[in-house]
């Protein structure tokens, strides 16, 4: 990291290049403003943008229905009254656009914090994916298990009716967000119906294809992944639900049921595990899901 020191010579020799011989006196001025008043503050955080509520900040300068506006904001993500300075967005818009999108990257290529699988009890197992680039440039790596990972899940119990696991997927932070809370609702509303559950795990660099490895080695009548979605710039806490009755390798994708938007804005994790728990319920009873699934 730069200190205060390098970028003030760092200035100074940009400046300097970039000036005629008269013009190293500006330069010259730069710098010792620069010394009158630090331009870093070593001891102080810089603020952090993504703080800021963009559904009550109002960036048009004078609108004419200020209220309207605002009530408008307030029942969507979407960037509305951002303003404008000239043809361009504004500064602090600009920087919200950056920072969402590099939150976004930090959720694809960060893994899971390995404290949170350990507090809530999940051992892990590893798709074929050797790491993150890997992950995301060959995604049928991230659908098949090796057998020496599936020899792990030996001492779970084969053939429960509902199997539950947690994948990383596209956003590590989709599951460190709602992990903790969806997974107690979900399993303790499948006991309130008298469903067996297996022993939940964590499968990493998993793709949502995975899940049917998964169903043919435990033998589960109802498999549900739990999997971080891609994320935006809305949110990169975004997880889904992917459940299918019976999965095997190779079905088709229209056998499965899916129960997105999963975060804080929008399905959040308690009630989302309670919904799933439902639809578990009726899938049990029909012996199907997907589009042979009636909701």
């Amino acid at each position: 990291m730069f200190s205060e020191n390098d970028i003030k010579k760092l200035v100074e020799q940009v400046l300097v290049e970039m000036t005629t011989k008269q013009g190293v006196a500006t330069a010259e001025n730069v710098i010792n403003v620069l010394n009158e008043k630090s331009i870093v503050d070593l001891d102080e955080m810089i603020p952090d943008i993504t703080e800021v509520d963009i559904k009550n900040t109002l960036l048009i300068e004078d609108p004419t229905d200020r209220e309207g506006y605002i009530k408008m904001k307030s029942h969507t993500p979407a960037r509305l009254g951002i303003g404008r300075a000239g043809a361009r967005y504004k500064t602090e818009t600009m920087l919200r656009f950056r920072a969402d999108h590099a939150s976004a990257q930090d959720s694809v290529f960060t893994d899971v914090n390995e404290d949170l699988l350990n507090e809530i009890n999940l051992i892990t197992i590893q798709t074929k994916c050797n790491s993150k680039d890997e992950f995301i440039t060959r995604p049928d790596l991230g659908r098949q298990i090796a057998n020496e990972e599936l020899t792990k899940l030996n001492s779970f119990a084969k053939k429960p009716q509902v199997q539950i696991y947690v994948s990383d997927g596209l956003s590590s932070k989709a599951i460190e967000a709602n992990a903790k809370d969806i997974l107690p609702a979900l399993i303790q509303g499948l006991k309130v119906y008298g469903i067996s559950v297996g022993t939940p795990f964590f499968v990493k660099f998993g793709r949502v294809g995975a899940m049917d490895v998964i169903s043919e080695e435990i033998g589960a009548d109802v498999t549900c992944v739990l999997i971080g979605e891609r994320p935006g710039l809305v949110t990169a806490e975004s997880m889904s639900a992917y459940i299918a009755y019976k999965g095997t390798v190779g079905m088709p994708e229209s056998r499965r049921t899916v129960v997105s938007n999963i975060h804080k804005g929008g399905t959040p994790s308690v009630e989302a595990g309670a919904y799933i728990a439902d639809i578990i319920k009726l899938m049990l009873e029909k012996k199907a899901s997907g589009l042979d699934l009636k909701l």
